[in-house]
């Protein structure tokens, strides 16, 4: 069974730091990407970063140079360090796994979503 299970949100001040963990267990060999949602009170769940199987990484423009999304493939943990943060960073962060089929694991392909860990960025 996939489980994804993320930490390290919490309270900073604007202009700190904060590294998001994504940990999945139950994973499949072939994954088409990870990637991290926000979803801000009120409003609609955005992508924030992609990893792509490929190696490449894509940002949303809010967060470019700012936001880095690392993955350890050996502890299959998905990072989001987060610097320079700013109070509409604020939401609850979501990981997410784009996985492929896996007959011999019994894992339909499709998106896995973990339960979120909140960020909240005081000014």
């Amino acid at each position: 069974q996939v489980q994804l299970v993320e930490s390290g949100g919490g309270l900073v001040q604007a202009g700190g730091s904060l590294r998001l963990s994504c940990t999945a267990s139950g994973m499949p060999a072939d994954i088409n990407a990870m990637s991290w949602y926000r979803q801000a009170l009120g409003k609609e769940r955005e992508w924030v970063a992609y990893s792509f199987s490929n190696g490449n990484t894509m940002y949303v423009d809010s967060v470019k140079g700012r936001f880095t999304i690392s993955r350890d493939n050996a502890k299959n943990i998905l990072f989001l360090q987060m610097n320079n943060l700013k109070p509409e960073d604020t939401g609850r962060y979501y990981c997410k796994a784009n996985l492929r089929p896996d007959t011999t694991m019994g894992i339909a392909g499709g998106d896995y979503w973990g339960q979120g860990t909140q960020v909240t960025i005081s000014s």
